[in-house]
This record gives C-alpha cells, sequence and structure tokens, in this order.
C-alpha cells in the first residue's frame, strides 16, 4: 500500500478522473497506477525523447508540443464514456516511475493495445524493468478485464527487445503475427512482433499476484 497516505484521501485529490472507470487508483504492493498526471508530462517527454529508437515516434517532442498533446488530446479523454486512450501515471513509493495505459482503444470489438515506458535510467536495468515491467501488466490486465470487461489487449514490439519479449510471453502474452523487417533502428530493418493476451475459455481467470 501506499505509504503515509490513504486511499480515499488520494483519490480526492486526484486533478483528473477517467469518466469510463469506476474505480481510479489500481495498485500492487507499493505500485500505482492513477489518471495520467500534468505534472508528470514532462518528464514522460523526457523519457520517450530518450527511447526513440523502440517507439513509433519519429521525432523528439518539444516541450509545448507536450503541453499541447496534454491539453488538447489527453484532458479530453478524461470526460468521454468511450476514449480512443486511457493513460495513467505508474507510481512506485510516491515517485513517477514511467507511464502507460490502453491506445487505440476499440469499444465495439472490446480490444486495446497496451502503451507502457518506464524511467530511461530503470529500463536499461534488467532486473528493475523486470518488476516494473511485470507489475505494470498485472494492473492492465485488472483495468482491461475486471474493469472495463475487455476481450482483448495486445502489444506491439521490436524484435531486439528481448527482455521485453520475454516478460511479455511470461505474463501469458502470445506472439499473434510477425511483420518483417519494418523498422529500421541503426541502419538495420527489424520485425515488429505483435503478441496479445485473450479473455475466453482458457483466460476465464489469472493470477494477478
Amino acid at each position: 500500500m501506499i505509504k503515509n497516505e490513504n486511499f480515499c484521501d488520494l483519490d480526492m485529490k486526484l486533478n483528473n478522473k477517467f469518466t469510463c472507470l469506476k474505480k481510479q487508483i489500481f495498485t500492487i504492493d507499493n505500485y500505482l497506477l492513477i489518471p495520467i498526471r500534468e505534472i508528470d508530462i514532462q518528464n514522460i517527454r523526457k523519457w520517450r525523447n530518450d527511447q526513440l529508437d523502440v517507439l513509433r515516434q519519429k521525432n523528439p517532442i518539444t516541450m509545448n508540443e507536450q503541453i499541447q498533446y496534454y491539453n488538447n488530446v489527453i484532458k479530453k479523454s478524461f470526460l468521454e464514456q468511450r476514449p480512443d486512450m486511457i493513460l495513467f501515471s505508474f507510481i512506485l513509493d510516491n515517485l513517477c516511475i514511467g507511464y502507460g495505459g490502453l491506445v487505440h482503444i476499440n469499444w465495439n470489438s472490446k480490444v486495446a493495445e497496451v502503451s507502457f515506458m518506464v524511467d530511461t535510467v530503470r529500463s536499461t536495468n534488467e532486473n528493475i524493468y523486470e518488476k516494473d515491467f511485470s507489475v505494470f501488466l498485472k494492473l492492465i490486465k485488472m483495468i482491461s478485464f475486471h474493469e472495463l470487461n475487455f476481450k482483448k489487449i495486445f502489444t506491439e514490439t521490436y524484435d531486439i527487445r528481448k527482455k521485453h519479449i520475454e516478460i511479455l510471453e511470461n505474463a501469458g502474452f502470445k506472439l499473434e503475427c510477425r511483420s518483417l523487417k519494418q523498422k529500421k533502428i541503426h541502419n538495420k530493418l527489424v520485425d515488429i512482433l505483435t503478441h496479445s493476451y485473450i479473455l475466453d475459455s482458457n483466460h476465464k481467470s489469472f493470477e494477478l499476484l
């Protein structure tokens, strides 16, 4: 649980809440997902710019571009019953260490893509990254299947991210397809892998912890 903080008090302090969610705070141990906070967006921008090689993003984001995106896109998502994205600040011991959530949501099909990123320094330590990403995946399953009643979540990954892929597969995500030579990283063409977690007769329940 959060140190020195009551969940009800924290919920009252949230500047923004998602209309589409009954709960706003999701937690495992000292990790939290809460609606993405404006105070975190510039750190997120820096992490994204530092990690362009693993993103679909082509160019660095400026400070003003990030502010405009938050004001024009993210703020709108808090108020919509069916937003295109649901993004969270990823908190550990009261400190934002990353962000992520569900994007490209198809509400009719109940399918969404998983997005995730952590602090650049944490991302370079395999043991820390494995813990962070594994907990995040448990939390995003909780939100996707328990809170939103989705049927499927998926993620796209470049095949050079061996540890990332290992964590996904250990969390029950299955390789769905491989798109050959779709991205150039450091002058080398790499494959894009799509992994999915489907809530079907084999996944009616899953271990969150």
